[in-house]
């Protein structure tokens, strides 16, 4: 493979493997259904486990990591 063939591979799969990742803040239901969605669409790459908010906050918290493409 040469170097031009090799920049051009790279340049591809940074192009391709473009991400967003973000904190959602929600009930356990609306999380739920945020997550289905996005599972279904096949954006879906990583989430992790509810974290509770704290104190009286009945709220979760999740982290996402989407595909942009």
């Amino acid at each position: 493979m040469t170097t031009r063939e090799r920049a051009h591979a790279k340049a591809s799969n940074q192009r391709f493997n473009q991400f967003t990742e973000m904190w959602i803040v929600g009930t356990p239901e609306d999380l739920a259904v945020m997550i289905h969605a996005a599972r279904a669409t096949g954006r879906l790459v990583f989430v992790s486990a509810p974290h509770a908010m704290g104190g009286d906050d009945t709220r979760h918290r999740r982290y996402l990591r989407l595909r942009t493409r």
